[in-house]
Formats: structure tokens, C-alpha cells, sequence
């Protein structure tokens, strides 16, 4: 009973979980973890870069497995349930995105910053081995690749 109410409380300190195509706001995942028991807010944003493997990276496209809100919703209260989480968001873009568009947005709230960095760090380093997402990056020389789960 009591490890089925750590996963209640857990769950109920997700504020936002999304994958979308339209632009991503670090104001509105910040706005989302506020909470005034928490002492410390980590945040992690991803941004397209204009490189990888040594070669010019022009643009991207992200695409979602159908069970990929479902693996996000999974990790984030698996997250919730093992950190003292006040509140945690976490927003993955899908589609075509540029050079230095926001890809993921991801926040955790804590009572204090050491929990809030080890929550957060584990939160996007999940997401990005466990949820289905791929990239499929254009290259300046015409090629492309494709890369699996984020």
C-alpha cells in the first residue's frame, strides 16, 4: 500500500509532459515546477547544434513513436517516485527543426539543488535512451542520418 502512495504522490507532481511540433518555451516549463516548497529548480534545455561527427549539421527532423507520450508519462513518474519532486515538466519538440530551435525542455523542482540536479539528470538522460523518439539529421554535404531515440 505504501509503495502504490510513494507512486501516487509521485504522479501527482507532474505538471507537463508533451511531445508537440509547435516551438517550445523554457518560461512555460519554469512557470510549470514553480512551487514555494521547493528550494531548488534544475533545468535542462536541447538545442539543435550546428555539427555532430565532425560534420556540418543543417537542420533536423524529430519523429515520435505513437507510444512515446506513454513512455514519458512511465519515466517522469518513475523520476517522481525515487526524488523528493515537488514538480517536474518535460516538453520534446517533433518535426522539422533549425539550428538552434529548442528540441527538449525539461525541469525538476526539489526541496533542495542537489536532488533537483540528480532528479533533472535522470529525467533527460531516460528520456533520452528509453522514449521512442528518433532524429534524422541533414548534413551541409546533402546527406543524412538517421539516429535513434534521441
Amino acid at each position: 500500500m505504501g509503495k502504490d502512495m510513494d507512486t501516487d504522490k509521485g504522479a501527482g507532481s507532474i505538471r507537463l509532459l508533451e511531445i508537440r511540433d509547435t516551438p517550445l518555451s523554457v518560461d512555460e516549463v519554469f512557470a510549470a515546477v514553480g512551487d514555494p516548497t521547493a528550494g531548488g529548480t534544475a533545468l535542462f534545455v536541447g538545442t539543435v547544434r550546428d555539427h555532430d561527427g565532425g560534420q556540418s549539421v543543417t537542420s533536423l527532423e524529430y519523429s515520435a513513436h505513437p507510444s512515446a507520450a506513454d513512455e514519458l508519462r512511465r519515466i517522469a513518474e518513475k523520476v517522481a517516485a525515487d526524488y523528493p519532486v515537488k514538480a517536474l515538466a518535460a516538453v520534446h519538440r517533433v518535426g522539422r527543426l533549425e539550428i538552434g530551435d529548442l528540441a527538449v525542455v525539461v525541469a525538476v523542482s526539489c526541496p533542495h539543488r542537489g536532488e533537483a540536479f540528480e532528479a533533472c539528470r535522470k529525467l533527460i538522460d531516460t528520456l533520452k535512451h528509453e522514449v521512442p523518439i528518433w532524429k534524422h539529421q541533414h548534413f551541409a554535404d546533402g546527406t543524412s542520418e538517421w539516429v535513434g531515440a534521441c
